[in-house]
């Protein structure tokens, strides 16, 4: 009898075992969510810059805050001018895309074609390889409802002043001490090469901004003030002269206001010539004077080798 009931246990706990062994294989089993399905699961997904791996770049999306993928359309947020306001908070259509067996093929507006093999990191995190360059871009996942523009704005202002072809004097407040910089009319922050350069004009009164003429030139900085996400510091350094120290403020989408803390001057500033990055393309009636190089966002951590292994025959 007893030899009969350890009988019976031991088929009962190998019929449990064999139960919960078939039912995690039929788990397992069920179909994987598609491409499509995946890149559609959220309405932006942020360039996270700084986590890129591998030495190469890939232009388009070295510019983009955002990419968005909908029914094969890409968009991009390549402007912080109008972030969150154009094309519903999308930003501008840079291309179309075809999305198949975690393959993303892209027809870029100016660039071309590119392809990348895309893999789910976390549940809104994927990573873009690019076999081309054997470059990886991440991008975060997110909805327009819950997406900070403001922090993407203000915590990317460095690239907003490089937005317009020049930024003209608007206002001289009447209080506050006499000083060299009442005399400076125009600036302009460079975008590409080493991403730091400023020009400023003592020219007045200029109705072709192609036609200033710049005076100065020098490299610029941009800071945080503590515990104040909305307000920067602005400092110029002139190549022959003291630097010029600022609090910056933004007014609305093409306006700035400087607060000179030497002599307690307030200054604002009107951008000129908007640029539309699409890439490095003009846009059409406006010339893009300033980018003679590439205008992209620029990664502040080490650059890293990409351990990604490339599994395609290009």
């Amino acid at each position: 009898m007893k030899t009969l009931k350890l009988l019976l246990g031991f088929a009962l706990v190998a019929t449990l075992f064999t139960s919960c062994y078939v039912e995690d294989v039929h788990y397992n089993d069920e179909p994987a969510i598609s491409l499509n399905q995946l890149l559609n699961s959220y309405d932006l997904w942020y360039v996270d810059i700084n986590q890129t791996q591998g030495y190469g770049e890939t232009p388009f999306l070295q510019i983009a805050f955002t990419v968005s993928f909908q029914n094969g359309v890409m968009y991009a947020n390549n402007n912080l001018v109008g972030i969150g306001s154009q094309g519903n908070g999308y930003g501008v259509q840079i291309g179309t895309y075809d999305a198949y067996d975690m393959i993303l093929d892209v027809n870029h507006i100016i660039d071309g074609y590119d392809s990348f093999d895309v893999y789910q990191v976390d549940y809104n995190t994927i990573e873009l390889y690019n076999p081309f360059n054997d470059t990886s871009y991440f991008l975060e996942g997110y909805q327009r409802s819950n997406f900070d523009y403001d922090f993407v704005f203000y915590d990317n202002i460095h690239y907003f002043l490089q937005e317009y072809e020049a930024w003209e004097k608007t206002y001289t407040s009447n209080y506050g001490a006499l000083n060299d910089f009442d005399n400076e009319n125009y600036l302009q922050f460079l975008s590409g090469g080493n991403d730091d350069t400023f020009r400023s004009s003592q020219d007045a009164n200029i109705n072709n901004i192609n036609n200033i003429y710049w005076d100065f030139i020098g490299n610029y900085s941009v800071g945080n003030m503590s515990g104040n996400m909305y307000q920067k510091t602005l400092t110029l350094d002139y190549d022959f002269f003291d630097n010029e120290f600022f609090e910056l403020s933004v007014i609305n989408d093409s306006k700035i206001e400087l607060y000179h803390s030497n002599s307690g001057t307030v200054y604002e500033f009107k951008g000129r010539g908007y640029i539309q990055y699409y890439r490095d393309a003009p846009t059409e009636g406006k010339s893009n004077i300033q980018t003679d190089e590439l205008k992209k966002r620029k990664q502040t951590t080490n650059r890293v080798e990409n351990t990604r292994e490339n599994t395609r025959s290009i």
